[in-house]
């Protein structure tokens, strides 16, 4: 009996490990990653890309009938107060905005310019700014509960609305509390690497010119902007794409304003053209083409992970969150770069939110990605919550250091540009 009792011991202690092995074994994800202890993962980081609220169109359509935009839509609800001061990325004075300058040339009817955050858009990004207090601060103590600027980097586009737009969701996010000043930096629009820069890009200026005139003369795209142009009223003559449209389209429909029925019946159609336009211009299996248009500021945002992930970054060169005030025409192709584009226009006050968390105790890294609130499965990631180097190896593939990105857009692309609208 003694000399069998440890085998038995023995036995039954390699049955449970045995057991132990089958349950982990059918536990694993189809790529063998074990399943994650998410109660033992520590929230390291967090990067909000968003696009700007509600605002006024960026001109009106050629319409006998105009909306009229009134001065009163332009309140400032006082829970979105929120002082801040504007710099370039160095630190010195704001640069001078051409694109505000440009949208103050068009006066809409009732006497509000082109391009202007609203009521309703403030609205929608404190709505934004609680939605994140509710995630960062309440549910998980991430944050501090007032505004801290060694916490927070914030950076914005240089146009009013985007800046106002960043205004309303700091003032949501921190209750209009704060320690020191709110700095929000910008850059010259020369060198903004937060939306397609055409200016800065000589080649994805020509290539996107050119697939653009391609796309209005695709078959199902010309015919059903000639069919809404006719139903509401707009002339064949008239230069309005489905771009022109929807801008007008969205605008009116979160004010609830309308300026033609007809408009309003064909609202979807006209989305779905816009994006169908979009794609056409930028096509997701274009790698160059999507590296020149957001490579640097996907770039941007791989460095902040890396940073954060360094045990050398010295202390004060990386934040907790980082906030960037962006456009429609940003996150379309870094959701394409992401593999998550659902083919729907981002809405006004939308989020992409990057989240980065460190196991405690493997101290693996791993990246959950969220848009509109949404939890996403980025490409050539397993599931939701995804390893870090899966997530930067996506990332890689479009990603551009500025150095890259000055010689991809220096190449010459006429050639290119005259094949597209010869063949279309």
């Amino acid at each position: 009996m003694r000399v069998w009792a440890p085998v038995g011991v023995l036995t039954s202690l390699a049955y449970c490990f045995h057991q132990r092995r089958v349950a982990l074994a059918e536990q694993r994800a189809p790529d063998g990653q074990r399943p994650v202890d998410r109660s033992l993962l520590e929230l390291k980081m967090v990067q909000v890309v968003f696009r700007h609220g509600a605002r006024s169109p960026l001109k009106p359509l050629p319409l006998e009938e105009q909306v009229e935009w009134s001065p009163k839509l332009l309140e400032v609800p006082p829970q979105t107060q929120f002082d801040y001061t504007v710099t370039n990325l160095a630190g010195g004075p704001r640069p001078h905005s051409h694109f505000d300058s440009e949208y103050h040339k068009t006066t809409l009817k009732g006497g509000v310019f082109a391009g202007q955050l609203t009521k309703v858009g403030m609205q929608q990004m404190f709505a934004l700014g609680q939605r994140l207090r509710k995630s960062y601060v309440e549910d998980t103590p991430f944050l501090s509960p007032i505004f801290n600027p060694q916490e927070v980097f914030v950076r914005s586009t240089n146009m009013f609305r985007n800046l106002e737009s960043t205004r309303c969701l700091m003032a949501g996010l921190f209750q209009r509390q704060r320690e020191g000043s709110v700095i929000i930096q910008t850059d010259e629009a020369s060198s903004e690497v937060l939306y397609p820069n055409s200016q800065s890009c000589r080649a994805l200026r020509d290539k996107t010119r050119g697939r653009k005139k391609a796309a209005v003369l695709q078959p199902g795209i010309s015919e059903d902007l000639e069919k809404v142009k006719a139903s509401v009223g707009i002339g064949s003559g008239d230069e309005v794409d489905f771009f022109f449209l929807l801008d007008n389209v969205a605008a009116e429909q979160v004010h609830s304003l309308l300026s033609c029925p007809a408009l309003q019946r064909f609202a979807q159609l006209i989305e779905q053209r816009a994006v169908d336009t979009a794609l056409y211009m930028l096509q997701p299996d274009d790698r160059e083409g999507i590296q020149m248009a957001v490579g640097p500021f996907l770039h941007l945002l791989e460095g902040n992970l890396l940073k954060a992930m360094d045990p050398t970054t010295p202390p004060g060169k990386t934040r907790k969150l980082y906030l960037y005030a962006t456009h429609d025409v940003t996150l379309i192709p870094v959701l394409m770069a992401l593999g998550i584009f659902d083919h729907k226009w981002p809405p006004f006050a939308v989020d992409l939110t990057i989240e980065l968390y460190q196991h405690q105790e493997s101290k693996e890294w791993f990246v959950q990605l969220y848009y509109h609130g949404k939890e996403q499965v980025p490409r050539g990631c397993p599931d939701k919550l995804c390893p870090l180097d899966k997530f930067l190896s996506t990332m890689s593939v479009y990603s551009v250091s500025p150095e890259k990105h000055r010689t991809l857009c220096s190449q010459a692309r006429n050639l290119e540009t005259d094949s597209f609208t010869q063949t279309s």
